[in-house]
């Protein structure tokens, strides 16, 4: 096992609408859920998974980030930021926005959406020395179904593979290693969504799926933060 674990990608650059008015002034990943930002609890399982350099790529109300953030050096992190609004007059999408920062990543990296809550998640170095030395194109961690979203993403097959049709369906998570080839064909600068390129990959049977049952809220809403917010503190 390495002794140093994959770069990371935090996803920060959506507008937030259904969590307004909260997002009108605040980006998503920065409001307070249990006495720190959303993005810390993040930053704070990377650094200790020994995770040394993360990307956030922003563009909604983005220049608050690096005020709040800064270089990372608090958690023993490099932080460096994509600034899409600034480059790009606004967000590109989740594929977009992985595949222009692909020059600043190594070959493989880890990805996790700035707005979800999965404070019990480890980001593994046993799991990123694995899935590096495999022919795969990505690796989903997928979580129950939420009452928002009872139909689920993906199936987990015999092999460990997410597949499309087989039960019992799971909702991916928004964490996942991914390789740099998956994003090859995307020029940068494209606005695209990553679900196409999770299908094609499913396709091709090199996209895997793990089951995790250790907590995550897609904090989607002003209901679903203030519920995260009224729990007891301590309990994640």
């Amino acid at each position: 096992m390495s002794t140093r674990n994959l770069d990371a990608v935090i996803l920060a650059a959506g507008r937030g609408e259904r969590m307004r008015p909260l997002t009108d002034h605040t980006p998503k990943p920065l409001l307070p859920v249990r006495g720190k930002r959303l993005i810390e609890w993040q930053l704070e399982s990377m650094a200790r998974a020994g995770i040394k350099r993360v990307v956030i790529n922003t563009a909604w109300l983005e220049e608050q980030f690096a005020p709040v953030l800064g270089d990372g050096f608090r958690w023993g992190l490099s932080i460096r930021y994509s600034n899409e609004g600034r480059d790009h007059g606004g967000a590109l999408e989740t594929a977009g926005g992985i595949a222009k920062v692909l020059p600043w990543l190594g070959d493989c990296f880890w990805v996790v959406s700035g707005d979800v809550f999965v404070p019990n998640f480890r980001f593994d170095r046993r799991d990123a020395d694995a899935f590096a030395a495999s022919s795969l194109l990505g690796r989903l961690w997928l979580a129950p179904n939420a009452p928002h979203h009872p139909e689920g993403d993906f199936g987990i097959d015999e092999a460990g593979l997410a597949v499309m049709d087989a039960g019992p369906r799971r909702t991916w998570a928004s964490v996942g290693l991914f390789h740099a080839e998956m994003f090859a064909g995307v020029t940068p600068g494209t606005t695209l969504r990553l679900t196409p390129l999770l299908h094609q990959a499913i396709v091709q049977r090199r996209l895997a799926a793990t089951a995790w049952d250790g907590g995550w809220t897609d904090v989607g809403t002003p209901e679903r933060l203030a519920e995260l917010n009224r729990a007891v503190p301590g309990q994640v």
